[in-house]
C-alpha cells in the first residue's frame, strides 16, 4: 500500500501516541513466566506484539481480553509447554531475540522459533553463545539465522560482557539467569533497561553498578517464582519521535504528546534535539535513575531552527530507533550532522544504513553512508519524491515525516509496514493539522 504525504500545515493540538512496544513485549513475557495473574493496561495492539501474545499462548500461558484489559495467566518460571508447531515471531526482533532466554532453561523441551523474510535475515548468533555458554543448545540455519531451535537444559550463571551494548541480548541473559544462583550481564554502554525495572518489580534480585571507566553491570540472582500486580504500559518515546520530528520541523507547530514514556534510557532522541536546539519540554527522568516503576510526562513540541550535531557510539543505544530520524533532522540543520558507532543498525528491519541513506538521497537530501553510521550536509529543505520503506516500519513513518516537511510531498511505496508500530499514524496526523 503506497500512501502520499504533501507539505504540511503547522501541527496543532494533543495526541496520545500507541504504547510501548519494548514494554508491551516484555509484560507479556514476563507475565507468561509469572506465577500469578498479571493485568496489563493500555497494552499495545499492533502486528509485533499481537506475535508476543500468539506466542505466550503456544507456551501455555493463557490471555484474555485486550488493550486497558488484557489479563495473563503465566505458567510459570519453569512450566513452558513445547509447541507442537514453531513459534511465528512475525517481524518482532525483540520477541526473537528476548524469549530464548526463558525457553533455555526448560530442560528436556525443546523450541523452535521462525519468523518472516525479514526475521530470516537477522542474526541470532549474539544471544546464541552466551545461552550456549550457560549450557544451552542452539541450532540455527547457517549456524546464525532463523528457524533455530533451543534445546533447554540445567543452566549455570556467567559474568558475560557484551561487545556492543544491545537491550535485547542483556534480556534474553539476564531471563536465563532467573535460576543460576547469580548471572551478570556488562556494557560499555546503557542501553534500555525496561526489562531489569520489570524483572525487579516482580520480586527478583536485580542489582546494577558500574560506570563508563569498568562498564554497565547489571545482575540478577535466582528466583522461584516471579509476582506481577498490574504493568500500566506508558505511550512509546520511539512512535512519539515521529510527530517530535514533526513538530519540529515544520513551521508554526505546537503540539503536545500526552503520557508518553520517558524512562531516561530511551531518552536519547531527546537529548540529541536539545543540543540541536529544537524546543522539546518535558519532565524527563534524570540519567542513572533506577525505579520498577515506568516514569512517564507529556512532551510538548515547538517548531524551531536547528543546528547541526555529532552522534557518538556512546548515545547510540539510547536512541537507536530514532537514528533514522537524526538523519532526516540534519537535511535542514545548519551544518554537517554526523552519526557514529551506529553499526546496529544494520541488522534491524532492514540495513537502516543503507536504507536511510538511499531513500533520503532521493528526496534531495546531501547525505553519504559510513560503516557505521552516516554524514549529512543540511540544506535546509528536501525536494520530495518516492519514499520505498522496505518493509520497515521505522522507514514507513520516516517517509511520512519526510513529505510533511519536504517542498513537493513524498510517496511513500510499502506505508502499511507502521501496523507493526503505530497503526493510526496517518489518523493522528490529520488529527494535528485539521
Amino acid at each position: 500500500m503506497n500512501a502520499r504525504f504533501d507539505p504540511s500545515g503547522p501541527l496543532r493540538g494533543t495526541v496520545k501516541v500507541p504504547a510501548d512496544k519494548s514494554i508491551s513485549h516484555r509484560a507479556a513475557l514476563i507475565g507468561a513466566m509469572a506465577s500469578e495473574p498479571v493485568r496489563i493496561r493500555n497494552y499495545l495492539d499492533a502486528a509485533d506484539t499481537r506475535s508476543t501474545l500468539a506466542a505466550v499462548q503456544q507456551l501455555g500461558a493463557s490471555v484474555e481480553g485486550r488493550g486497558e484489559g488484557l489479563v495473563i495467566r503465566g505458567c510459570g518460571l519453569r512450566g513452558a509447554l513445547a509447541p507442537r508447531n514453531p513459534i511465528d515471531v512475525g517481524n518482532a526482533g525483540t520477541l526473537m531475540r528476548i524469549l530464548p532466554g526463558w525457553l533455555s532453561f526448560q530442560p528436556g523441551l525443546s523450541f523452535t522459533l521462525d519468523g518472516d523474510d525479514s526475521i530470516r535475515r537477522r542474526p541470532i548468533d549474539r544471544i546464541a553463545e552466551p545461552l550456549q555458554r550457560m549450557g544451552a543448545r542452539i541450532e540455527a540455519r547457517e549456524g546464525r539465522y532463523p528457524p533455530f531451535t533451543i534445546h533447554g537444559a540445567a543452566l549455570q550463571g556467567i559474568d558475560y560482557e557484551l561487545p556492543v551494548a544491545s537491550a535485547q541480548v542483556k534480556s534474553c541473559v539476564l531471563l536465563a539467569g532467573l535460576v543460576t544462583g547469580r548471572t551478570a550481564v556488562t556494557e560499555p554502554v546503557p542501553s534500555r533497561d525496561h526489562t531489569e525495572r520489570m524483572l525487579a518489580g516482580a520480586g527478583a534480585a536485580v542489582e546494577r553498578a558500574g560506570d563508563q571507566t569498568a562498564g554497565y553491570r547489571t545482575s540478577v540472582g535466582n528466583a522461584d517464582q516471579l509476582e506481577l500486580d498490574v504493568v500500566e504500559v506508558p505511550g512509546d518515546i520511539s512512535s512519539a519521535a515521529f510527530l517530535i520530528a514533526a513538530g519540529v520541523l515544520v513551521p508554526d507547530s505546537r503540539l503536545v504528546l500526552e503520557r508518553v514514556g520517558v524512562n531516561w534510557t530511551r531518552t536519547g532522541f531527546l537529548r540529541i534535539l536539545d543540543r540541536m536546539g529544537a524546543v522539546v519540554l518535558t519532565d524527563a527522568e534524570p540519567p542513572g535513575s533506577f525505579a520498577a516503576a515506568e516514569p512517564v510526562a507529556d512532551i510538548d513540541v515547538r517548531n524551531a531552527p536547528i543546528e547541526a550535531t555529532t552522534v557518538g557510539a556512546e548515545e547510540v543505544p539510547l536512541a537507536i530507533d530514532e537514528l533514522p530520524l537524526v538523519g532526516l533532522l540534519g537535511c535542514f540543520a545548519e551544518g554537517e550532522t554526523l552519526v557514529r558507532g551506529a553499526g546496529e543498525l544494520r541488522v534491524k528491519e532492514s540495513d537502516r544504513i543503507a536504507t536511510v541513506v538511499d531513500g533520503l538521497r532521493g528526496l534531495g537530501a546531501e547525505i553519504e553512508a559510513l560503516p557505521d553510521g552516516f554524514v549529512v550536509k543540511g540544506t535546509g529543505r528536501l525536494r520530495g519524491g518516492r519514499f520505498d520503506a522496505h518493509g520497515d516500519h521505522r522507514l514507513a513513518l520516516l517517509g511520512a515525516v519526510a513529505g510533511m516537511a519536504s517542498e513537493n510531498g513524498v510517496e511513500v511505496v510499502g506505508m502499511e509496514a507502521a501496523e507493526v508500530s503505530y497503526p493510526r499514524f496517518t489518523d493522528d496526523v490529520a488529527q494535528l493539522v485539521s
